[in-house]
């Protein structure tokens, strides 16, 4: 009995064998769970790699990030000048010819009226010689009318002399005539005879004078026309003669001659430009200045040039504010005594435009390329993204950026290149 039952308990019967054998429910849970959580970091770790909207993921290992700081500010541009004679006069050419000898040559010093190179200009020539002989026969005019007025002149007051002869005669024949007339010899009518020819004498001398103040004023008026005519006659000469005068080219000034490259034979115009003299021992400085400080520099505003390391004041007394690819031209004067310079010499130059005075600043980088000032990719605290923000700029140098609105001291902004980042509002830094 006992062992029969142990039989059956060992061996089951097939009804037994085929009856379902029921699972733990809590195995089936923890199973379910598990795929939950797996899920969930796939999603996660799908969302983290999909960049939100207006971003873009960028590599934190090729971003430059600098830190915003209060510091002092020094306003002011670097410039390159170069060395430039402080006059240049030209040397031009008053009358047209051929050259026919050079007598100095390029990079002379030359003297004030030095003659440089004479022309030939035979049609000039003719010109001058039939000119001088109108003149020449003009004047000869001018001189009869002169001499004719004098001889005019000389004739009334011998004709007057005559007069005054006349009548001091008449005068003393009367007085004769008087006296005998007083002692009964002479007649009546042979005084009034004499007593006549008197007074004719007297009103004669009387017209002639009164002739000779009209023709005094007339003939004054006369001689100051021909005086005139005839200055001008001469100076009409003159100019004719000074034209082959200027045949001669002649040095204006004082100074190195540069540009002259004159040639035997070569033909010139009036007026045609030769070359220039320019100042010996006296230079100013020429540089080009971006456009962006065109509003900013005038005339006065001090600067500094390095001259085998010693700094050399400067004055800027010229700005040509006409720009050309992006550029205008400012010329600066030696504040002092001007140093000895060689002319096309370069020179670093630190053109001051303010006072230095605390203010937020950022690096000059290349994030200002792009952004022009207008914004920055402001770091959050976290490190891992920045965000767009408008900003404010003014002032600049090569070092500094002046911001005036959007950033505070300790703030980090991305300043490296914001090339192709202007789409975007976002910057995920991996």
């Amino acid at each position: 009995m006992t062992s029969s039952s142990q039989v059956s308990y060992l061996n089951p019967t097939d009804s037994e064998m085929d009856r379902p054998v029921a699972k733990p429910r809590r195995r089936r849970w923890l199973w379910i769970a598990a795929g939950g959580g797996v899920a969930a970091a796939l999603l996660g770790g799908a969302l983290w790699l999909l960049p939100a909207a207006h971003s873009i993921a960028v590599k934190a290992s090729e971003t430059q990030i600098a830190t915003v700081k209060r510091e002092p500010f020094q306003d002011y541009v670097p410039l390159r000048a170069e060395a430039a004679p402080l006059v240049q006069t030209f040397v031009t050419t008053v009358e047209g010819g051929q050259v026919d000898q050079v007598l100095v040559l390029d990079g002379s010093e030359v003297a004030a009226g030095q003659p440089l190179a004479r022309l030939v200009n035979p049609q000039l020539r003719r010109t001058v010689v039939s000119q001088e002989a109108d003149i020449a026969g003009k004047l000869g005019d001018v001189s009869n009318q002169e001499l004719t007025l004098q001889r005019a002149q000389a004739d009334r007051e011998k004709e007057l002399a005559q007069a005054h002869y006349d009548l001091q005669k008449a005068r003393q024949e009367l007085a004769k005539r008087q006296i005998l007339h007083d002692d009964g010899i002479e007649s009546d009518v042979a005084l009034k005879t004499y007593s006549d020819e008197a007074a004719y004498d007297a009103e004669r001398v009387a017209s002639l004078e009164a002739g000779r103040v009209r023709e005094t004023a007339m003939a004054g008026d006369a001689r100051t026309r021909i005086r005139t005519l005839s200055g001008r006659l001469n100076d009409n000469l003159n100019a004719v003669q000074a034209s082959l005068d200027a045949l001669i080219v002649k040095a204006p000034t004082k100074g190195r001659l540069t540009n002259f490259l004159l040639q035997p034979g070569q033909a010139l115009k009036a007026g045609d430009s030769v070359g220039q003299v320019d100042s010996e021992g006296a230079y100013k400085l020429t540089a080009e200045v971006d456009e962006f400080y065109l509003g900013r520099v005038a005339v006065g505003e001090a600067a500094t040039a390095d001259l085998d390391g010693k700094p050399v004041p400067l004055k800027v007394f010229r700005v040509l504010p006409q720009v050309a690819q992006g550029r205008f031209h400012v010329e600066f004067a030696f504040s002092g005594t001007p140093p000895t310079l060689r002319r096309g010499q370069s020179l670093d130059v630190r053109l001051i435009l303010g006072d230095t005075h605390p203010a937020i600043t950022l690096p000059n980088e290349a994030w200002m390329e792009t952004s022009g000032g207008a914004y920055a990719f402001v770091v959050r605290p976290g490190g891992g993204q920045a965000d767009r923000r408008a900003i404010v700029v003014r002032r600049r140098n090569p070092e500094q950026v002046e911001v005036a609105q959007g950033l505070s001291p300790g703030e980090r902004v991305v300043v490296s290149s914001y090339a192709g980042l202007s789409p975007y509002a976002h910057l995920i830094l991996r």
